[in-house]
């Protein structure tokens, strides 16, 4: 079996990763019982000897005697019992684990702890090893709950717990465990619960057995139970079951339909495909069945709203991540599907933070099959695109997208400035910094001058975006606008200018706030803030102190609160609330209980990251930097910073050269002065001759002091763009200034 096959049955994914570990099986063997592999370590061998011989000697130093020192198990008649010693050493550092743990020496139950978890042991192992003693399993539960309430050995506890659990999920979802399970459900009421139980903890990774053993109709029994099984399910086999609809006999078709709509409220997943195939349908009983699960679900058949409508809903739900269609929240893994009718059901591992996207795009596209006029679904295909691009890891290869497949730039552009437009606003709606920037530009190479600040809807996103609240995307519309140079008057055209003078001068600052009623954490993260390059404006116990300070600054990068936890969560609401803070991320630092309260409440909300109080001041700010980076791009280095001037300085000259009065390069006099001080090299003479455009006595005086203080052929240059503002606009400098020149 090929390793991107983790059900068996792919044909078209051979060269996808395996995170499953399924194996294919036959629906009912139980030919293929479920065995758990023991990973012979020699590690444990030397660690069993040492537990005889030391008594109740820590196993980390035990883990530290040389491997090779110990003798490897021999081939033939010594391995079995090589075997034995290597599992009995491993449910003795488990038992002693347990034992240390309850008599709370928790030195010793952290290095036994620290032992098994650096074993090697893979998930399923471990499970194995939990399991292998009949007491273990409810001591391992009961020792795990006591150990997560203290301190010193509640992050490994935690850990083994996590372990456990995962080893369970992953038996549970072995192909031929899922076939064995299903065996169970025509056996005795015991069995048949224990069958029911494994495939509801399966959950979807069982559905492409479970359902070929619906459409079994040969065991009437089997296929009453799985049915049940399905309906019990609920959102875990919405979706899968939805994607087999359209490839099945209508027989089949009315079976599923049925069962759709027998899956208890709130699921409303299904009616876009119920409404499709409704309409799609040649079979009258498919399209009563329709109708009757349509009416289950919603309590009554709605035609006002088109097909196309239905699934560009399901698109935006996909869109936000709504937790009712993420099957598996805190994993790494959910699944895609395809049905083919040869095949069935098949599965495609797609990471999570990508997964969604994928989804959305695929109903999107679905919502133009029904309708190709249907914008909002464009955009959202577009927006969708975006998101997968920002969120992908670095070196994914994305089955739902390969890399032979163009980049979402291209499809942006060729679907015009309108689209982009609604990718836009639907970024400034969602505070989504990273994908504002995309849209911003995507608008730039396709929108006529007019149209980057005119359209036919009352909105117009880019002229939001001058106001939304980060500075790279503020620079980049006020790049975009300035550059088109418009020649009429619009809202906002006042604040291009003083815009791209910021660019200039401040693209790579970094401005922080610390809110905090305890000033032992305000000094120390201020500190460690500041060394990061971020400028930290006075602390405070709550927002409206620093409010002068945050209308004075450019823009405010980063929020960090150390308070309780009411009062944490009326900070976080009051800065997505503020217009000038709406966009900023937010690092909270909070003690438990508070922590795991907040922690649940805040969970996938973008720019949100809340932490456990008792983090040093670097690792506060490096969880701050992981936050930033998550939410709106890494900082801005100092080639980003460089470019940012050189592009702001060209659209400057441009403006200054053409005589633009709509944007008045003069808006810039006093910031562009600082920085002719403050560069150096062809930025400053690039400087030069954008303030010898502007007929201000200041602005000359300025030029020419800079060139008196400088030397060489920066002197001349300085010197010609000083004549050049005389040749424009008379000679406005100092008496002293002409005698500096004589002399």
């Amino acid at each position: 079996m090929q390793r991107g096959d983790p059900f068996g049955v792919l044909k078209r994914t051979e060269s996808l990763p395996d995170p499953t570990g399924l194996i294919g099986s036959r629906v009912g063997s139980e030919s293929e019982e479920f065995h758990v592999p023991i990973r012979r370590s020699t590690q444990f061998l030397c660690v069993a000897a040492l537990i005889a011989a030391a008594g109740s000697a820590g196993p980390v130093a035990m883990a530290q005697t040389d491997a090779a020192s110990t003798t490897p198990a021999t081939a033939g008649a010594s391995a079995q019992p090589d075997a034995k010693k290597e599992r009995a050493a491993q449910v003795q550092l488990l038992k002693d684990w347990i034992h240390y743990t309850r008599i709370h020496k928790m030195e010793l139950s952290k290095d036994y702890a620290t032992a098994i978890l650096s074993s090697g042991l893979s998930d399923t192992e471990f499970v194995a090893l939990v399991e292998d003693w009949a007491k273990v399993e409810g001591d391992f539960n009961a020792t795990v709950i006591s150990a997560q309430k203290n301190a010193e050995i509640e992050e490994l506890a935690a850990r083994l717990d996590q372990k456990y659990k995962q080893g369970k999920k992953a038996a549970a979802r072995n192909a031929s465990e899922i076939s064995r399970s299903i065996s169970f459900l025509t056996k005795s009421l015991k069995e048949r619960s224990f069958g029911r139980e494994l495939l509801l903890s399966a959950g979807e990774y069982a559905t492409p057995q479970l359902l070929q053993a619906f459409l079994d109709k040969t065991d009437p029994i089997r296929q009453a139970e799985v049915r049940q099984v399905l309906v019990s399910m609920s959102k875990q086999s919405i979706i899968p079951l939805c994607t087999a609809l359209e490839g099945l006999d209508p027989a089949s078709q009315q079976a599923i339909v049925t069962l759709l709509g027998d899956v208890p409220n709130p699921y409303t997943t299904a009616l876009p495909f119920l409404y499709e195939l409704r309409e799609k349908t040649q079979s009258e009983d498919v399209r009563r069945a329709c109708e009757r699960a349509i009416i289950q679900i919603a309590g009554g058949v709605n035609t006002e709203m088109s097909v196309s409508d239905r699934f560009l809903t399901l698109a935006n739900d996909y869109y936000t991540e709504s937790m009712s269609l993420t099957s598996f929240p805190n994993e790494e893994y959910q699944l895609l599907w395809s049905f083919d009718p040869g095949i069935g059901l098949v599965p495609v591992p797609v990471l999570t933070p990508v997964f969604h996207e994928a989804m959305s795009m695929r109903m999107s596209e679905k919502a133009l099959v029904h309708n190709k006029g249907n914008a909002e679904a464009l955009g959202l295909w577009l927006a969708s695109n975006f998101s997968r691009e920002i969120d992908s890891p670095k070196d994914y290869e994305n089955p739902a997208y390969p890399s032979t497949r163009r980049d979402a730039t291209y499809f942006a552009v060729a679907a015009g400035s309108t689209a982009s437009d609604r990718v836009l606003a639907k970024a400034l709606d969602t505070k989504d910094t990273p994908l504002a920037r995309r849209a911003i530009a995507a608008i730039e190479k396709t929108a006529g001058e007019s149209g980057l600040w005119a359209s036919d809807s009352a909105r117009k996103p880019l002229l939001d975006a001058i106001a939304y609240p980060n500075r790279r995307v503020q620079y980049e519309a006020a790049l975009a606008l300035g550059a088109a140079q418009p020649r009429s008057q619009f809202a906002g055209s006042d604040r291009i200018v003083p815009l791209l003078a910021s660019a200039i001068r401040s693209a790579s600052a970094r401005y922080a706030i610390i809110v905090s009623d305890d000033p032992e954490d305000q000094a120390p993260l201020a500190t460690a803030l500041t060394a990061r390059g971020f400028t930290v404006l006075p602390v405070a116990r709550q927002i409206r102190d620093v409010e002068s300070e945050v209308a004075e600054a450019p823009g405010i990068d980063l929020v960090v609160t150390s308070l309780p936890g009411p009062a944490t969560e009326q900070t976080i609401r009051e800065v997505q609330g503020r217009a000038n803070l709406s966009a900023t991320p937010v690092l909270a630092l909070l003690e438990a209980p508070s922590y795991f309260e907040l922690e649940k409440r805040f969970m996938g909300e973008r720019g949100v990251k809340i932490s456990r109080a008792g983090l040093t001041p670097d690792e506060a700010t490096a969880a701050a930097e992981l936050l930033l980076g998550g939410s709106v791009g890494e900082p801005v280095t100092s080639d980003e910073a460089n470019d940012y001037k050189g592009r702001a300085l060209a659209v400057l000259r441009d403006l200054a050269v053409s005589g633009n009065t709509v944007l008045n390069v003069a808006d810039a006099s006093g910031p562009l002065v600082s920085a002719l001080n403050d560069s150096t090299g062809p930025t400053r003479l690039s400087v030069a001759e954008v303030l010898s455009y502007i007929p201000s006595k200041s602005v000359q005086v300025a030029l020419m002091d800079a060139a008196l203080a400088a030397t060489d052929e920066e002197q001349v240059s300085l010197l010609g763009r000083v004549a050049d503002s005389a040749k424009r606009f008379g000679n406005q400098l100092d008496a002293r200034h002409i005698t500096a020149l004589v002399a």
